[in-house]
């Protein structure tokens, strides 16, 4: 328990499955036209019981307040770097109450005892001060189309 809510691996709490798809399918990849039935087959993936693909759930009880993965690689203008915290997602109504902070501290902890030396994440650049205030070091800024910010975290 973390406050209130739970962090749990997907594949223990696979019910959250489709709430897991679908926030990542509406906040990264619908815009761009991609349909939700590849996001669902791509995070298949992080339920395999590997220790990369793999997706935490952050929740109350049965109802889901959040979601973070780890993942090999999450820009492809970046191949050298993994792994990586991605899809990091907090439903509204849980906002404001650090989960998003710790959903991202618990993937990170997960991809560094996998024996990585560290782990990355990549964000617009209005979240910068948020990730170094976790303890994230900016290693690049303007990669990409989106001119994302990168981070990482050393073990």
């Amino acid at each position: 328990m973390s406050g209130d809510f739970t962090i749990s691996n997907l594949t223990d709490r696979p019910e959250f499955f489709d709430d897991v798809a679908d926030r990542i399918w509406r906040a990264w990849w619908q815009p761009h036209g991609v349909p939700l039935a590849y996001i669902t087959e791509r995070l298949k993936e992080n339920v395999a019981g590997k220790p990369m693909p793999r997706a935490f759930v952050a929740h109350e009880g049965t109802t889901f307040a959040g979601t973070a993965s780890v993942i090999a690689s999450d820009l492809d203008e970046r191949p050298q770097y993994t792994p990586w915290v991605a899809a990091v997602w907090v439903e509204p109504g849980f906002r404001s109450r650090r989960i998003g902070r710790i959903l991202i501290a618990h993937a990170a902890n997960h991809a560094l005892s996998t024996g990585a030396p560290r782990v990355y994440l990549t964000a617009r650049p209005a979240r910068r001060s948020l990730y170094e205030g976790l303890g994230w070091k900016m290693v690049e800024e303007a990669v990409g189309d989106l001119a994302m910010t990168v981070f990482a975290l050393e073990a």
